[in-house]
């Protein structure tokens, strides 16, 4: 139990034989897997864009609404979120292995100032959270018709 490790968590273990290591079947590998915590406490998100709207989802599992805070400031929006750790019962049994992060993170992306603070929508549901940010008016591009003469 104490080898499991995701894979991206393999490459940031202690490699002391590196390609030797690999070639004997990783027998070298120690089971402690060093964990950074740059992975743990982001939460993965997808932007995408068309002419009227960005649109932001975030993956927030395990958070409920009244922990989770979104703003936006000049331009920038910021998802702040708070994870709580649960009460462990140790009448139950022991805990053999922990990977989830409890505590606050926050994510901060630079959308622009062209977003419409006032008209943003957001969707909290099954741990994903769906921002819609439109666009100002005189930001959205227009087709201007060119008469020949």
């Amino acid at each position: 139990m104490n080898n499991l490790a995701r894979p991206y968590e393999r490459n940031r273990s202690w490699e002391l034989f590196g390609d030797f290591d690999n070639a004997m079947g990783n027998w070298f590998r120690t089971p402690v897997v060093v964990r950074g915590d740059d992975n743990a406490r982001a939460p993965a998100i997808d932007v995408s864009e068309n002419e009227s709207v960005y649109k932001v989802k975030a993956e927030i599992p395990g958070v409920p609404r009244e922990n989770l805070d979104v703003t936006i400031n000049d331009g920038v929006l910021t998802i702040n979120a708070q994870r709580k750790e649960e009460k462990k019962d140790e009448k139950n049994g022991r805990v053999i292995r922990q990977e989830r992060f409890y505590g606050k993170f926050v994510r901060s992306l630079r959308l622009g100032t062209d977003i419409d603070e006032a008209k943003v929508e957001a969707h909290y549901e099954d741990g994903v959270l769906n921002l819609t940010l439109p666009k100002t008016a005189e930001v959205k591009p227009r087709k201007v018709d060119i008469k020949i003469r």
